[in-house]
């Protein structure tokens, strides 16, 4: 589990297919304390377990499965690409973000960049099947950064990216037409499994909500 607040930049070292996936080496400098094989690291937004560490060269291995290829932007990475980094959250962190678990919904396409005077208004389109979880002033992960969604459209949303946060990660990288992974918010996920009645395959309409005294 992860909060979406980004510790680190880091690069792919490299980055090699598997018969049965990947193995991606990440150099890296503050997400290595403290940490030991086993762990879990979030790349991106993704989730990954430490395979190997190297404190001498400062980086790290993890495996890709194949699932992963196929749903994020890891299939694209290669050796120089930035990369943002988290560790797993512990009982005594604080929640500065949202609750992220490092499973990516899909991949997201950049469609436009607005420049203001102190934000910068990034709009992303993601698949249909994926844009009911997306809530104005809700939460989304967006290559593992904790952002708020500040206008949500069909299957296209903006988030207004504050200074500190575009400086500090890799969003700052992107150009239009970039993907990047993308997490809906969990919390979304677990209401709409709660009120479905037919293994979460019905859409919930008013009249459900006014029947079972939601409204």
């Amino acid at each position: 589990m992860f909060t979406g607040i980004i510790e680190e930049k880091g690069f792919v070292k490299s980055f090699a297919k598997i018969s049965d996936g990947a193995e991606i080496e990440i150099s890296c400098k503050t997400v290595l304390d403290d940490t030991k094989i086993g762990d879990s690291i979030a790349i991106n937004g993704v989730c990954e377990t430490v395979t190997e560490i190297s404190t001498l060269s400062g980086t790290f291995k993890a495996k890709v499965s194949a699932e992963t290829l196929a749903v994020t932007t890891f299939k694209d990475l290669k050796t120089g690409d930035v990369v943002n980094l988290e560790r797993a959250l512990t009982l005594n962190s604080r929640l500065g973000g949202h609750i992220v678990s490092g499973h990516v919904d899909s991949a997201g396409k950049l469609v436009s960049v607005e420049n203001l005077s102190e934000f910068c208004n990034m709009t992303f389109e993601i698949p249909s099947e994926n844009s009911k979880y997306i809530v104005y002033k809700g939460s989304v992960a967006v290559n593992g950064v904790s952002l708020t969604v500040a206008k949500a459209e069909n299957n296209k949303f903006t988030v207004a990216v504050i200074p500190h946060t575009y400086q500090n990660t890799n969003l700052s990288k992107l150009k239009t037409g970039d993907f990047v992974n993308i997490e809906t918010d969990i919390l979304g996920k677990y209401v709409e499994k709660m009120l479905s009645v037919r293994d979460n395959k019905t859409d919930i309409s008013m009249e459900f909500l006014q029947e079972n005294g939601f409204v």
